[in-house]
């Protein structure tokens, strides 16, 4: 498996919004579902940090990921400009393998 990490920073009056977005039944999660690889969506909130959280996408290969990027990447690119508002910041932290 493969995780996909993302680092978001949030203004108070748009956390409502980006956690309906970017919860593990958002909007995201909604577009990744189209695919038999992806398996969750986890959004996580600092507790010490206000507004700062993380998304921790999981799917199955690096393959299908990618891949997955390709046939979706117009409607992902959509997605990512009608949520571009609700960030502050954001970044990719990197994308993990799972070992085993």
């Amino acid at each position: 498996m493969i995780y996909v990490l993302w680092e978001f920073q949030v203004a108070p009056e748009h956390r409502a919004k980006f956690e309906a977005a970017y919860k593990g039944d958002g909007i995201w999660a909604q577009l990744f579902r189209r695919d038999a690889a992806y398996l969750k969506t986890i959004l996580v909130r600092d507790g010490e940090h206000t507004g700062s959280y993380l998304t921790i996408d999981v799917w199955k290969n690096r393959e299908s990921y990618l891949q997955f990027k390709q046939r979706f990447a117009t409607d992902y690119a959509k997605i990512d400009k009608d949520c571009e508002a609700l960030t502050d910041s954001e970044r990719l932290i990197g994308i993990f393998e799972e070992i085993v």
